[in-house]
């Protein structure tokens, strides 16, 4: 019995996780925020000195806590993107998240190449703010003289790997960071260098993909350390999808994704195809409004919090007394409308009390992350359950009309660290690989995420009902939207 360990380098803070190589179970486990303001970001709230990463990983591991540990895995914040100038060192700040400043840039790339058909067939998706490729054309207009220095790019996941490796001449990376960057294409598994040189101006240095079970090198101490990849790719490999499964997230915004035998090509820039950590694909589609659909509701409606929205919505019953809410308060990019506002439909005497409102606006969010999970099985994706993450996934109101909305068994797994544990369980494969004693195209077989089932069941008929009065007011108010 051997151990490993997974690190996730998210946004806000280091989690570290020691598990067990055979089972997956967590034996030990690390956190440390990362420093408010980092070192040299100028204050600015998308610049990171990459150096906080390292400060919050060290505090993190503090206290012995990788004693023993035989492999580690990294994963990390996807679309940060680490500027080097020729020796290795930091151009300027880590570039992560998306802001306005780079939405300019992402609309300017896209008419550069010719339009968003173009982006998706060259490499898979549309530029958008948050992108890599997006940020690089946002250097070389605004910091030329930095965008001029750049001779190496590295994601944030690359460059922490790099970093514990000592520095080699050889940079990693693996096929799920890749796919975010805006310029690789996880259809062809190549770099489009002439793409990087569209956004920054010139050539420049890109890490070497390897294969999911690789490792990136050993340290002097002999410590394996695997290839790595990004949070989202993490995130699935430790919660153990596989084919058949779809994975919903309810943040603000929300995202659905699945895995998938082939990268799916979108000329209308829906779906963004991105690689997984085992060598499938996973198509992913975004909308722009989850979360924050209930938090309107919850403040029109005069209450402190979702649990009461939520109490309250279950007082009304399936179709909310025929009141709709096309939940696109922020416009939409699943349908593409993104000048858009919500709307409020079926409004009549009965249906005008609280708790229908409060039934909608649940519904309507479902209704809108139905409408994307369609989007992936109108390609062939196939979907027989759908994981819902975030804590709204836990509101009695989300797990009563979920599955019968979804058409599917529904899945709410316990809250964990899983992008860790996805980085300790390909550290895990890499380490196996290593020693002969496991496949290189079979990941290790880890325990599942402890989670609760809810089955559609008889509700399957009165869900389709709610779903298909909600198409039926999407397509009169936005004819021709999907």
């Amino acid at each position: 019995m051997g151990i490993v360990a997974g690190l996730d380098s998210s946004p806000d803070f280091t989690r570290i996780v020691v598990c067990d190589t055979d089972s997956g179970a967590v034996l030990r486990q690390g956190y440390a925020p990362h420093p408010v303001e980092s070192p040299d970001s100028g204050g600015r709230p998308s610049d990171v000195d990459p150096q906080a990463w390292l400060l919050s990983l060290g505090e993190a591991a503090g206290g012995g806590l990788l004693e023993g540990v035989q492999a580690i895995g990294v994963s990390a914040q996807q679309n940060a993107v680490v500027p080097l100038d020729a020796q290795g060192n930091t151009v300027r700040p880590a570039m992560v998240g998306g802001d306005k400043r780079t939405q300019v840039a992402a609309a300017d790339l896209i008419d550069a190449l010719g339009g968003r058909e173009a982006w998706a067939q060259a490499v898979g998706c549309v530029p958008q703010a948050a992108q890599p490729v997006t940020k690089l054309r946002w250097l070389a207009r605004t910091e030329p003289e930095n965008a001029q220095r750049t001779a190496i790019l590295m994601q944030a996941h690359d460059w922490l790997v790099w970093q514990l490796l000592g520095r080699p001449v050889r940079r990693t990376t693996d096929r799920g960071g890749a796919s975010g960057t805006g310029y690789w294409s996880a259809a062809t598994g190549a770099y489009r260098p002439d793409l990087v040189e569209l956004a920054l101006g010139h050539q420049v240095m890109l890490p070497e993909v390897i294969g999911p079970a690789d490792a990136a090198g050993t340290t002097p101490e002999g410590l394996l350390i695997s290839v790595g990849t990004g949070e989202t790719m993490a995130a699935a490999f430790g919660l153990g999808i596989g084919l058949g499964d779809a994975v919903v997230s309810l943040g603000a915004s929300g995202s659905v994704m699945a895995v998938h035998p082939e990268a799916l090509v979108d000329g209308s820039g829906m779906i963004t195809a991105l690689a997984d950590a085992t060598g499938m694909h996973l198509p992913v589609v975004t909308t722009l409004n989850a979360v924050r659909t209930l938090r309107g509701t919850a403040e029109l409606l005069g209450l402190p919090d979702l649990e009461s929205l939520s109490d309250l919505a279950m007082k009304s019953t399936p179709g909310a007394h025929g009141l709709v809410l096309l939940p696109y308060l922020e416009g939409e990019r699943t349908p593409n409308l993104p000048h858009t506002a919500g709307t409020l439909a079926g409004l009549r005497r009965e249906s005008m009390k609280a708790e229908h409102l409060a039934r909608a606006a649940f519904e309507g969010m479902l209704c809108g992350l139905a409408d994307a999970l369609d989007v992936l099985r109108a390609r062939g994706v196939e979907v027989r359950r759908v994981f819902l993450l975030g804590p709204a996934a836990e509101l009695p109101a989300v797990q009563a009309a979920a599955p019968s909305l979804f058409g599917t068994q529904v899945v709410v797994p316990q809250p964990a660290d899983y992008a860790a544990i996805g980085a300790a369980r390909q550290a895990a494969w890499a380490l196996g690989a290593s020693q002969g004693t496991l496949d290189a195209r079979t990941p290790p077989a880890w325990q599942g995420a402890v989670a609760q089932v809810l089955e559609p069941g008889e509700e399957l008929a009165v869900g389709q009902a709610v779903r298909q009065q909600f198409v039926s007011v999407r397509d009169q108010t936005h004819p021709g939207a999907f």
